[in-house]
């Protein structure tokens, strides 16, 4: 379980530095651009977000057991 903890933070920030990585030179732009967002849109993605990720984390251990 603590491979699979360790594997899946790895990703998390390989995937974050790869994106940052790619828009550095638009950051500002990008920051600026989501401070217009109405904060209530930012949590209900973010709420989708999380329902999602729980979905495929259940599901996979649903179907392929413990790993």
């Amino acid at each position: 379980m603590l491979k699979l903890l360790l594997l899946g933070i790895g990703l998390l920030l390989f995937f974050e530095g790869l994106l940052y990585f790619f828009l550095a030179g638009k950051l500002k732009s990008l920051f600026e651009q989501l401070s217009m967002v109405d904060p209530q849109k930012i949590k209900t993605i973010s709420l989708m977000m999380l329902i999602i990720g729980a979905c495929l984390i259940y599901f996979t251990f649903r179907l392929y057991g413990e790993l």
